[in-house]
């Protein structure tokens, strides 16, 4: 039985998101879209709880990582706000202990079209790559789960990051509830997102209870990343972490065969 389930929270993927003020704790546009962002986790959390799940750790993955109102989600559950200070970042408190993890309000990588707010980690880079995948948020933390054995069961986010998903392994339950539309967004109705959350975070833990091998993430044997900065002056700062070459004004490789290492050059590095 899946005992454990791991949660990550982002908001850029929550339903209706188009503009960063609606992101950003103290601006006030915020304040409704943080209402939907802990809906969407309400749900996720409601439909592990029926299927079966025992035990809940969210991680409230988004800038502050203060954004969840601790208050709506439902009892059984624990949330880890700001930040671990970490190499797993938007995956801190994971560990093999956890029988499957669920992303919600996922979003876009940076140098795609998918999202008006496509980023990968932060505004600094323009592409993040991992042995040439455009690697956005999902797929470091789909990773970062696979360092733990711990198969990702469901995505929720723009149909874009929903894509990725089906690309690492076909059998990730999505819900895809908004799609990129040049400087816009459009969406689902708020209230159906949290349904379809509900009843496909019921059906994807039901389904990892049955086959849980069906959601395993394999991690590659060796990692060749390449990050484009915004600024050259980041390039240069990190080709001095141990491993980095630069390989032209605004951009730097690392590689490993140790994924490990790859989230601790994230951490210092991106």
């Amino acid at each position: 039985m899946l005992n454990r389930i791991f949660l990550s929270a982002d908001i850029e993927g929550t339903c209706g998101i188009a503009h960063w003020d609606e992101t950003e704790l103290g601006k006030p546009d915020y304040a409704p879209f943080r209402q939907q962002m802990t809906r969407e986790v309400a749900a996720a959390c409601e439909g592990a709880l029926a299927a079966g799940s025992e035990d809940i750790l969210i991680k409230d993955a988004h800038d502050s990582a203060r954004n969840l109102i601790p208050g709506e989600l439902p009892e059984g559950v624990q949330i880890f706000r700001g930040w671990g200070s970490d190499i797993h970042s938007m995956m801190s408190g994971i560990d093999a202990s956890f029988s499957g993890a669920i992303f919600t309000g996922y979003h876009s990588s940076s140098n795609t079209d998918k999202n008006p707010l496509s980023h990968t980690m932060n505004l600094d880079n323009t592409s993040v790559r991992i042995n040439g995948i455009q690697a956005s948020e999902l797929v470091i933390n789909a990773f970062a789960a696979a360092l733990y054995d711990v198969p990702l069961l469901m995505v929720t986010g723009d149909a874009g990051v929903c894509e990725q998903a089906k690309q690492l392994n076909a059998n990730i339950f999505t819900v895809p509830v908004s799609r990129g539309c040049g400087n816009g967004s459009i969406s689902i109705h708020p209230a159906q997102a949290v349904r379809r959350i509900r009843e496909t975070a019921q059906q994807a833990v039901q389904a990892g209870i049955e086959h849980p091998e069906r959601f395993a993430i394999v991690l590659p044997h060796h990692f060749d990343v390449e990050v484009e900065f915004v600024k050259h002056s980041r390039a240069r700062r990190a080709s001095f972490y141990p491993g980095v070459k630069q390989t032209g004004p605004r951009s730097v490789r690392f590689s490993s065969d140790a994924y490990y290492d790859v989230l601790r050059f994230f951490l210092f590095c991106l």
